[in-house]
């Protein structure tokens, strides 16, 4: 009976595995997904800018489109400056856009702000929407703007949605064609708001009256 004792006892131990025994799984070495690297992160692991951010000042609305930081390599080392590129609007057809450099990010935004609304450019616009289609070019930067039916809603980029809607835009439809740098977008964008033209104006222009005058 005592030989019985000491055989079944190894086998008990042998069924309880030991604390030890159960290990975590291997981490494979990549970061988390829910991770800071990977949230600021698109699908193709390319680093994302900054997106828009808007702030109404005066009727005017005012919205940041992209912050570079630039280096300066010194004695005691390195110095940083930023430039912001702005978009301003009253959303009534006026639209304009500014760039500001400072030490800070906030002066740089400040000063962009100036800027846009000291440029500031009339467009046409017509229930809403852009009167035809227009494209226009910008460096590398080319943008389809179409008119929409009301309810569409602005269905273009980032970049483009901030200029049309500061200018008062709410239904359009846009591509945007080559190049992809934001201040080359905005640019081309407000280009191609400058050329559209009412048909009164053109009406105007060549010296025939609208039809509704006519009657009167």
């Amino acid at each position: 009976m005592a030989d019985e004792t000491k055989v079944e006892a190894p086998q008990a131990e042998a069924a309880t595995p030991a604390p030890a025994a159960i290990a975590a799984p291997a981490s494979s070495g990549r970061p988390d997904r829910g991770s800071r690297d990977n949230r600021d992160r698109g699908p193709r692991g390319r680093r994302r800018g900054p997106e828009p951010s808007e702030d109404r000042d005066n009727g005017f609305i005012e919205k940041t489109l992209f912050i570079n930081r630039s280096a300066k390599v010194v004695k005691g080392g390195r110095r940083f400056s930023f430039s912001a590129l702005v978009v301003a609007g009253d959303r009534q057809g006026r639209v304009g856009i500014g760039l500001g450099k400072g030490a800070e990010v906030s002066d740089a935004i400040r000063k962009g702000g100036d800027n846009a609304k000291a440029r500031l450019l009339q467009v046409s616009i017509r229930n809403n929407t852009i009167p035809h289609e227009v494209i226009a070019e910008f460096d590398g930067a080319r943008v389809l703007l179409r008119p929409a039916s009301p309810g569409t809603g602005l269905i273009c980029g980032k970049t483009v949605r901030a200029v049309v809607e500061s200018a008062g835009v709410r239904d359009i439809l846009s591509k945007s064609l080559g190049s992809k740098n934001p201040a080359n977008v905005a640019k081309a964008t407000l280009d191609a708001l400058l050329k559209l033209r009412l048909r009164e104006e053109i009406l105007k222009t060549r010296g025939i009256e609208p039809r509704s005058q006519k009657a009167d």
